[in-house]
């Protein structure tokens, strides 16, 4: 037997406080990581999530057969800090090098960024990363504004995917 259900407004989330928990940072990090790792084994990479400074995946890109040592970096935005760069410390840099020296491998970047309701990912080489924002004082910082954006799509060395979601129901 079917049972009606009266509708209920849908909670506007872009009005309600998020409270991140405590540990939301390692949960957003972990959930970057398995996020690219299925994304490449979906396309036909061998990989794995490695445990090593400097780098968090090893994949095998079955297009270009380049082994590939992936530092993923990911970003759980707050309302109001949408379009603000993400900011890579420069020793990240000399890590992934270093890890992908001793796996003979190629270091690549992986930017997670879940702001607005979508999460918006990107993929490029270490090197290209650097040639677009060069290392400063302290950080590279990437870009997230809609005029990179822009570029980041239109950039054939920058592989990218999204999701947009809406949470529909939640708790108050």
């Amino acid at each position: 037997m079917r049972q009606n259900f009266p509708l209920l407004p849908l909670l506007e989330i872009k009005e309600m406080k998020i409270d991140k928990s405590t540990r939301h940072s390692k949960i957003t990090g972990d959930f970057a990581e398995n996020l690219i790792l299925y994304w490449l084994s979906k396309y036909g990479f061998e990989c794995s999530i490695v445990d090593h400074t400097g780098i968090d995946i090893i994949a095998k890109n079955p297009h270009s057969h380049e082994l590939m040592g992936i530092s993923v970096k990911g970003r759980s935005r707050n309302i109001g800090t949408e379009g603000s760069y993400l900011s890579l410390p420069n020793d990240n840099f000399k890590k992934a090098k270093k890890a992908c020296d001793a796996f003979g491998c190629v270091p690549y970047f992986a930017i997670v960024v879940d702001e607005n309701s979508k999460i918006e990912v990107f993929i490029t080489s270490m090197k290209h990363l650097l040639e677009l924002f060069p290392m400063g004082a302290k950080v590279s910082a990437w870009k997230m504004n809609e005029r990179w954006k822009k570029h980041y799509l239109s950039d054939p060395e920058i592989m990218t995917f999204d999701f947009t979601y809406q949470t529909t129901r939640w708790w108050k």
